[in-house]
C-alpha cells in the first residue's frame, strides 16, 4: 500500500471534504489545496488508476476502500500530531504545518509509540 506524499495529501483532502460536503469534485479539491484544476485532474487520474478513488460520470469523487484506508491513516496522524504539538506549546498554525510534513515520513512504529504515550 505504498503511495507517495502527494497522493496521500490528495486522499486526505478528499476524506476531509467528504466530511464537509455532500459530494467532492476536482474543483473542490483545487480550491481546498490552492492548486490548478489541471494539476488536480492529473492527480485524480493517477489515483483512479491505482484504484484509490472512483469518479462518477458527473465528476463526483469517492474513495475506494484502499483509498479510504490510506486517507484515514494520514488524517489520524495529522490530527494526533497537530494536537500533540499544540499541547507541547507550539503555535497551532505551525503545529498543523509540521504535522502535515511529519505525517508522511513517520514510521508506523514511531507513530504508534507517540499515540500510546499520549493516551
Amino acid at each position: 500500500m505504498q503511495v507517495n506524499e502527494s497522493s496521500e495529501n490528495y486522499l486526505e483532502t478528499i476524506l476531509v471534504l467528504s466530511k464537509r460536503n455532500p459530494v467532492v469534485r476536482s474543483v473542490d479539491i483545487a480550491e481546498e489545496l490552492g492548486f490548478k484544476k489541471s494539476s488536480v485532474s492529473v492527480a485524480m487520474k493517477n489515483l483512479r488508476e491505482k484504484n484509490n478513488i472512483t469518479v462518477t460520470k458527473e465528476g463526483y469523487i469517492y474513495l475506494t476502500d484502499s483509498g479510504r484506508e490510506i486517507a484515514e491513516m494520514i488524517y489520524e496522524r495529522h490530527e494526533l500530531l497537530t494536537d500533540w504539538l499544540t499541547r507541547l506549546g507550539v503555535d497551532p498554525k505551525i503545529a498543523a504545518e509540521d504535522a502535515c510534513r511529519m505525517e508522511h515520513v513517520i514510521s508506523k512504529e514511531s507513530f504508534d509509540a507517540i499515540k500510546k504515550h499520549i493516551k
